[in-house]
């Protein structure tokens, strides 16, 4: 997600290149397609389909900043833990405070 916040709008490959600039063992193309792919479904990336140089492909750019990306893991994990575990979440948060 650092990476698409700093270059805004980028393909598949784009991505994958800036992720593993960075790597000393490189990340395969498919995991960040999968990853991109995820975070679409999810809503944090939006994705418009491009023809281009050897047919479509997708342009990603962020649906969402860096914070409101926090707060919507934050709320996705609380939410997950009060539906699995409500009684074990409550006394946890009230033990945070």
């Amino acid at each position: 997600m650092h990476r698409l916040w700093h270059i805004a709008r980028a393909n598949s490959r784009q991505v994958w290149n800036k992720v593993n600039e960075r790597r000393s063992e490189p990340i395969s193309r498919a995991s960040v397609i999968n990853f991109l792919e995820s975070m679409k479904e999810m809503g944090v990336l939006k994705g418009e389909e491009r023809t281009g140089k050897g047919g479509y492909h997708w342009v990603y750019s962020p649906a969402m900043d860096e914070q409101q990306y926090k707060q919507y893991l934050a709320k996705t994990i609380i939410e997950s833990l009060m539906r699995d575990f409500p009684e074990e979440t409550r006394k946890a948060v009230a033990f945070i405070r």
